[in-house]
């Protein structure tokens, strides 16, 4: 991607975000009405409302478009360039009024997610960045965590998978483990280094984490697949198994880490 292509990327990507956030100031947290998709994920008239004005802020001709809240158009699949979204990731904390929940945006290059920005309205935050130009937080340069070791980091963990008991297995580690909502928020703290680990246990969609592991890659940090191959997208299937994502000096300690976790579920 070249300079020019990479800061209109940019700056597409970052008035999509503020427009979305002007949409989502009509809406109070905690304070709106939801409906069920098959599978019992909510989606509120926020949701739909923000998918709009994404598409009228990002979506260019020859681009393609994935997005949680429009019906899938395969001809994404014949472009080199898609945008993969999600209007509003952390519906669920958006309904409960929980302030975990952000507008999340991917531009995908030939299956690689290159350039992402993520807003959470509620905390006025938004990380924004490429792979050429690196990420910032709030307008400031940004990078993961320079830890080099698990003892006393902060892994953000999928809040419905705690619930579950689905993180028992790691409460002997070494670790702080802090519950939270939205994945693509979670992805984007650990690139700006506001958290140093992030990973989940259960599968998720290409719009749920493109733009948090852009964001991640673009700042130097670590990710991949929990099948431990690198994270392409723009999939037919839009389903993934799920993802890992450090500072860059954690990766090998954290893979043997999960290698340990995942050895008793395959004897079984």
């Amino acid at each position: 991607m070249g300079n020019h292509l990479n800061s209109e990327t940019l700056q597409r990507i970052h008035d999509a975000l503020e427009a979305a956030r002007g949409v989502l100031s009509r809406y109070t947290p905690g304070a709106i009405e939801a409906e069920y998709k098959v599978g019992h994920d909510p989606v509120t008239e926020a949701d739909r409302a923000v998918d709009r004005v994404l598409r009228q802020n990002l979506l260019r001709e020859g681009e393609g478009w994935l997005s949680e809240e429009s019906v899938d158009d395969f001809t994404r699949l014949e472009k080199r360039r898609v945008w993969v979204v999600d209007p509003l990731d952390g519906t669920r904390e958006f309904v409960a009024g929980i302030p975990e929940f952000c507008v999340s945006v991917a531009m995908v290059e030939d299956g690689r997610p290159i350039a992402g920005g993520i807003c959470n309205p509620a905390t006025n935050e938004i990380i924004v960045g490429s792979r050429e130009s690196g990420i910032t937080y709030n307008g400031s340069s940004a990078r993961p965590s320079q830890r080099q070791g698990l003892e006393g980091v902060l892994v953000l963990a999928s809040r419905s998978e705690v619930k579950r008991g689905e993180w028992e297995a790691f409460k002997s580690a070494p670790f702080t483990i802090r519950p939270m909502g939205s994945v693509a928020y979670k992805l984007a703290l650990v690139a700006a280094g506001k958290a140093d680990v992030t990973f989940t246990l259960t599968p998720k969609n290409e719009w749920d984490v493109a733009a948090g592991a852009a964001l991640v890659l673009s700042a130097g940090g670590f990710v991949q697949t929990l099948e431990n191959t690198e994270l392409r997208c723009n999939n037919k299937n839009p389903l993934l198994s799920g993802l890992i994502a450090c500072g860059p000096f954690l990766r090998q300690k954290l893979l043997t880490l999960l290698d340990a976790y995942r050895q008793p579920v395959s004897r079984s």
